[in-house]
């Protein structure tokens, strides 16, 4: 005989359109994406489905596996991933989440795929990170035009093709990225790894030894690699297979054990004569390479609000099913401004991940004011909007309580995902010095950053004090200071968007908890008066929708 009934628990949270998100939707058409609408909730749809989040828990459950010899001894450095990766990047391939848009000739082309990638990446984050790679090789790869028009329509090919064979006999491409070595870090000119030219494979031939620390998606069928060439420190193009068909020598050593992000591969790498081709000219190759570098930081901005939009998503529909003391979680004042808070920051995250996306689109197109505004904005939100990620996602996790911590919730998951994007592509200090050199060094980035800022003049007070004290600031920009300079623009840039086009309760409530001061740090602490419902109600899921195909 049972013991006991079930009851007091909320219903899976399966069956929702992740897309149904107000801020997200409102950017997307005002970045100019309206036309992807449709296709967006279709993934969004997915993305919220049982199915999707069987897939995600099946991923993460089963980490990939090194292979690096078979039973003869012979090498083959094969990575073996559960057939739920394989069916979350098709999904992601096929919806064009890679790189697609640099062939797509519509505006707005970048910001679709930026819903696209924000959405499907509720599903599972790390399958994310060769999408992203293969997204952002192709501006620095553009720096070898021979190059660029041999592998990028197979970049951007809508299919997802795995398997070692030449890059020139498969339906669609991923890419992957090798920078960083054990000695180095983020300090990527201090690279041993050597390139030797050689004669006979084609323009720009070397022969690369040496290690790399971190590999990002090492089972990729193109890299960009960092080494020192003759001319200083230069960038290459790798392909795992050679034209020929024989390995290159590529060899893992290891796959990184890591806090997060279990599903994704992430390997130790020894060169070994590897042949690769010059990207770009010779010792300029780590202005090259960080045009990859900036690609992924936006996705770091997009994956971290993806996280935090599911985080309170969670913990909203946790607590508009749960009763405590007779009351339901929701309705307490206490877990409301908890919750309430957590979403202000939600919609901030993704105001400021979307218009980037927007800058990175009209740059794409040639916009000039974009590209500048873009240059110190992405760094300056990479850094704030990222190290602001795992504490939202532990004061979501607590929201569920002990149920929080059990791995089953999938709250777990998030928060060992939220400390990615503050590392990935420059921890906090290389992010904020970066900030740093784009307002000494290009001053059309700071005016472009105040052209947009004082867009939103005279619309509340507080941003305008805002605005004037970090004017004033900037005046001094020492590196000591560059953290307190970073999160002030960040802020400042997150506040201006509220203001001209969010929500005017979400507004108020960062504008009084963020930038006027008087209100405590904690998540909760919002001031009285503040419209938790009207701000609650936007993040809170509706479940029960139609599924694909259906």
């Amino acid at each position: 005989m049972p013991t006991h009934e079930v009851f007091n628990q909320p219903p899976p949270l399966v069956g929702q359109d992740v897309a149904d998100d107000p801020a997200m939707l409102d950017a997307l058409r005002r970045e100019g994406a309206g036309w992807a609408a449709h296709a967006v909730h279709e993934l969004g749809r997915l993305a919220g489905s049982a199915q999707a989040a069987e897939l995600g828990r099946l991923a993460n459950e089963n980490p990939p596996v090194l292979r690096t010899h078979d039973r003869f001894g012979n090498r083959i450095d094969e990575v073996e991933f559960h057939p739920a990766w394989h069916e979350l990047m098709a999904v992601a391939v096929r919806h064009g989440l890679h790189a697609a848009p640099w062939r797509d000739k519509r505006p707005g082309a970048h910001v679709a795929r930026a819903a696209g990638f924000y959405v499907w990446g509720a599903a599972e984050a790390g399958h994310c990170c060769p999408v992203s790679m293969t997204y952002a090789i192709v501006p620095a790869l553009r720096h070898a035009p021979g190059l660029a028009g041999r592998y990028e329509p197979l970049l951007a090919a809508p299919a997802y093709d795995f398997g070692l064979r030449p890059p020139q006999a498969k339906r669609g491409l991923l890419a992957g990225m090798s920078m960083t070595e054990k000695q180095g870090g983020s300090d990527v000119r201090a690279s041993t790894t050597r390139a030797v030219p050689v004669t006979g494979d084609g323009e720009g031939a070397h022969l690369l030894t040496g290690h790399k620390w971190f590999t990002s998606a090492p089972m990729g069928d193109l890299f960009l690699v960092l080494a020192r060439s003759p001319g200083g420190t230069s960038c290459f193009l790798l392909p795992r297979v050679l034209p020929d068909g024989t390995r290159n020598a590529m060899h893992l050593q290891r796959l990184k054990d890591k806090l997060g992000n279990r599903s994704n591969a992430s390997a130790e790498v020894e060169y070994d004569q590897a042949l690769a081709w010059l990207v770009g000219e010779e010792g300029r190759g780590v202005r090259v390479i960080i045009e990859m570098v900036n690609m992924t930081r936006l996705d770091c901005v997009l994956g971290t609000a993806t996280g935090m939009r599911a985080a309170v998503t969670q913990a909203a529909h946790h607590a508009a099913h749960r009763t405590a003391f007779g009351r339901r979680l929701a309705d307490t004042p206490a877990m409301a401004g908890v919750l309430a808070d957590l979403a202000v920051e939600s919609e901030a995250a993704t105001m400021a991940a979307f218009r980037l996306a927007g800058a990175t689109d009209r740059a794409a197109r040639g916009d000039e004011q974009e590209a500048a505004f873009r240059r110190l904005a992405l760094a300056a939100t990479k850094y704030w909007v990222c190290k602001r990620g795992a504490g939202h996602a532990a004061e979501a996790l607590e929201c569920l309580g002990g149920n929080g911590y059990v791995e089953e919730s999938g709250m777990p998951r998030l928060y060992r995902e939220a400390p990615l994007g503050s590392i990935w592509e420059g921890s906090g200090n290389v992010a904020a010095l970066d900030a740093l050199r784009a307002l000494t060094r290009q001053p059309e980035a700071a005016e472009a950053l105040f052209a947009e800022l004082d867009a939103a003049a005279g619309a509340d007070s507080r941003l305008d004090t805002a605005i004037a004290l970090l004017r004033k600031n900037l005046a001094d920009p020492a590196e000591a200071r560059a953290r307190h300079l970073t999160e002030a623009m960040a802020l400042a840039l997150q506040g201006a968007l509220l203001v001209r086009h969010g929500h005017p309760a979400v507004a108020d409530a960062f504008l009084a908890s963020r930038l006027a001061g008087h209100w405590g740090h904690a998540y909760g602490t919002l001031p009285s008066g503040t419209d938790t419902a009207a701000i609650i109600a936007r993040a809170t899921p509706r479940i029960g929708g139609p599924k694909i195909g259906g």
